[in-house]
């Protein structure tokens, strides 16, 4: 009987060790919550002060701190570390409050978070500053990046779409009221056009209009046409759609003077225009000339770009640029549009260079961030802002297929704008399946 129960026993341990070996790497949500945050907060509460001692987040106390210390307490002085005002428990983490002594900022914490990392055992450390003096520690506890799926409750809203997901498990969401002009980059196959796809998807359920240059002859972006107001397919027509753009931004300047007001956003609802998002693909396509006579269409075309970025802000017309490198090298004007695109999203590169024409000049921390992407994890980019933060994020796989039948469902969103009527796609055709070569039948002996 004894050998019985030994053998129930043995085989209901090994049961529970391979269920939530399973659940660690099939539901990783579910074995957080149930094993590693316990275990990562314990970690945290026994480990807390040697850790800061090691990892140089502590200071010395002051001179009344020491003497107190040292004559009332009858203890030995300690350096101290940052006090621990809140933690907070959440499916992917540990958010946890610290309250920094003097002497220490949240670039001293931010340089230590890879040695943190190690230290607590969790999959990343983030660290942003909630107000002078504090600073919230984001630990996530698993890998949030390997499976992407967007919460239910990220719907996009006015002019604000969710597109991927941070890997601290929060939602990152491309603002264009916030951020109006940005720029992604990032090789072949390394999510790039996944990422169009989501924002695409996103946009075109909000009640804007839409505009598309795609100088690839529109193998890309042609799929969207019942939801775009104006589509251009080569650098001829991309140069005279944004004249037209440029025209229209005039109008609407006009329009803002007319009734006092410096933002299209502080007009009544009656008066204002529909808010424009062009979406540029392959953005060197519009640099690359074959001949000397085609400069000067080139230069129009670009410094046309550059006022755009510069001053269509406020009457509601939004960049988003996307291309595999955007320097110097592409030639005159390159710098400058780059400058006024301050969102920016770097996917996996070929090159540190390209990852510094990203990065370089808002974010230089999340540069080599960038160069360490994986090839096997398309989607995964590294997201900055002009305040210098950055974050890890991944797209959800998007077929083209799906952003197309969105776009064809939302359809009647798409603004009639006659300024943009010649430039209006035609409505896609639908291609036969190409036919098959039948087999060659050989005659037998």
């Amino acid at each position: 009987m004894s050998d019985l129960t030994l053998l129930l026993e043995a085989t209901g341990a090994l049961a529970g060790a391979g269920g939530l070996g399973y659940a660690k790497h099939r539901a990783p949500r579910v074995y957080w919550s149930t094993v590693g945050l316990p275990l990562t907060w314990g970690r945290f509460t026994f480990s807390y002060r040697s850790t800061m001692e090691v990892c140089g987040l502590t200071v010395q106390p002051t001179g009344l701190r020491a003497f107190m210390t040292r004559n009332l307490a009858r203890r030995e002085v300690r350096p101290v570390p940052p006090k621990v005002r809140r933690v907070r428990p959440s499916s992917t983490g540990l958010r946890i409050t610290l309250r920094l002594p003097v002497g220490l900022e949240p670039a001293d914490v931010t340089a230590s978070c890879e040695r943190l990392r190690h230290a607590f055992g969790v999959q990343s450390v983030t660290v942003s500053e909630t107000r002078p003096g504090y600073v919230e520690l984001r630990m996530t506890g698993y890998d949030v990046l390997r499976r992407v799926r967007l919460p239910r409750s990220a719907q996009p809203s006015v002019l604000t779409v969710p597109v991927a997901l941070r890997e601290d498990g929060t939602v990152f969401e491309r603002d264009y009221r916030a951020v109006p002009m940005a720029l992604t980059l990032g090789a072949n196959q390394s999510g790039k056009s996944v990422y169009q796809r989501n924002l695409i998807k996103g946009l075109a359920k909000l009640p804007v209009g839409l505009v598309g240059i795609d100088c690839k002859r529109g193998v890309e972006q042609s799929r969207y046409a019942p939801r775009l107001s104006a589509l251009a397919t080569d650098p001829d027509m991309a140069g005279r759609l944004i004249d037209a753009l440029v025209l229209e931004m005039g109008e609407r300047f006009d329009l803002l003077a007319l009734y006092g007001v410096s933002d299209v956003w502080d007009l009544p609802d009656k008066l204002r225009p529909v808010p424009l998002v062009v979406l540029i693909d392959e953005v060197a396509e519009l640099f690359f000339v074959t001949s000397k006579k085609d400069e000067a269409a080139r230069d129009r075309t670009v410094m046309q770009l550059v006022r755009l970025g510069q001053m269509a802000r406020a009457v509601g017309i939004y960049l988003e640029v996307c291309g595999q490198r955007f320097g110097s090298d592409l030639g005159r004007g390159a710098t400058a549009l780059r400058a006024q695109l301050t969102g920016r999203v770097v996917h996996r590169v070929n090159d540190k260079q390209t990852a510094e024409m990203g990065l370089g000049d808002i974010a230089p921390d999340a540069v080599m961030a960038a160069t360490s992407i994986r090839a096997d994890r398309p989607g995964v980019a590294v997201a900055g802002d002009t305040s210098g933060g950055w974050s890890r994020i991944r797209t959800p796989e998007t077929t083209p297929a799906e952003a197309a039948a969105v776009c064809r469902d939302f359809a009647h969103l798409t603004p009639e704008l006659p300024f943009l009527e010649p430039f209006r796609p035609p409505a896609r055709q639908v291609v036969p399946p190409m036919p098959t070569t039948p087999p060659i039948v050989t005659p037998q002996t």
